[in-house]
């Protein structure tokens, strides 16, 4: 089934079974990078999507989606959207910041740790965002920065062990490099870590985030497991404004399947 079929098959099966209300978190990762990959976004698509969310959306802070989850969300009026990006790409600083920074938006970095601190490129020959690069995010204070462990390994396949130390080396560089609380986590490639990794991630971090696809119910999401609902090329504008309101559930329900075996073989 085509990248479009699937999408048409969602926003059918929305008419069926209606989002629920809550938090939407929206995974972005690279913009502008004129890749062939589906999560590397045109600067031009981005900035119209960013327009669209300020004009119909409430953008708020991780930090506050979270504290109105635990509230059920009594006082909020329609859903949350909350902007994520994941992995360290250097047009977090060169591309998004001026972004957000003209909105006047928050969002969340998930930083791999080891690209940074090595100066290695990234998939598709991506350059990785510089300390100093994060250390302005952070001085806009839009930025909040979490961890996305330090090699981005896969922790549904790795002893406690290793599991933390991904974590700690992680965190310690985030706090000691930029000044910060690391207090928030997104696993990599959106797989939950099996259950040692997962009870490691729990005794460390605020929250932490998987894929999903689907709106955060109020009151009863476990912010250890927050869905998140992935932003690509192929998302038109009706499709991300239907994601951005927490519809297209199916398409990441037939994704996370797909991606299941894509990462069969893999270690990061």
């Amino acid at each position: 089934m085509g990248r479009q079929a699937i999408k048409l098959a969602a926003a059918s099966f929305d008419i069926v079974a209606r989002p629920r209300a809550g938090v939407v978190i929206l995974a972005y990762h690279r913009i502008g990078g004129r890749t062939r990959s589906q999560v590397d976004l045109p600067a031009n698509t981005f900035a119209d999507q960013l327009g669209w969310l300020t004009a119909n959306s409430r953008v708020v802070a991780l930090e506050t989606a979270l504290s109105e989850l635990g509230a059920g969300g009594a006082s909020v009026e329609g859903d949350l959207v909350v902007l994520t990006f994941d992995d360290g790409t250097s047009d977090w600083v060169d591309l998004v910041l001026p972004a957000l920074v003209e909105h006047d938006v928050p969002a969340t970095f998930y930083v791999s740790t080891e690209p940074v601190e090595n100066g290695r490129r990234l998939p598709d020959d991506a350059r990785p965002v510089s300390w100093l690069g994060l250390a302005e995010l952070v001085s806009t204070g839009l930025a909040t920065i979490g961890s996305h462990t330090h090699t981005h390994r896969l922790l549904d396949r790795v002893d406690r062990a290793t599991a933390a130390a991904e974590i700690d080396q992680s965190i310690a560089l985030i706090e000691d490099r930029l000044a910060v609380p690391c207090r928030h986590f997104a696993y990599p490639k959106a797989v939950l870590g099996n259950p040692n990794a997962e009870a490691e991630v729990r005794a460390r971090f605020d929250s932490a985030a998987l894929a999903g696809g689907a709106a955060n119910p109020w009151g009863t999401t476990d912010v250890y497991r927050l869905a998140r609902t992935p932003v690509q090329v192929a998302d038109r504008r009706p499709w991300f404004r239907r994601k951005a309101q927490g519809g297209m559930r199916l398409e990441a329900w037939l994704r996370g399947g797909l991606d299941r075996y894509r990462y069969s073989g893999r270690v990061t």
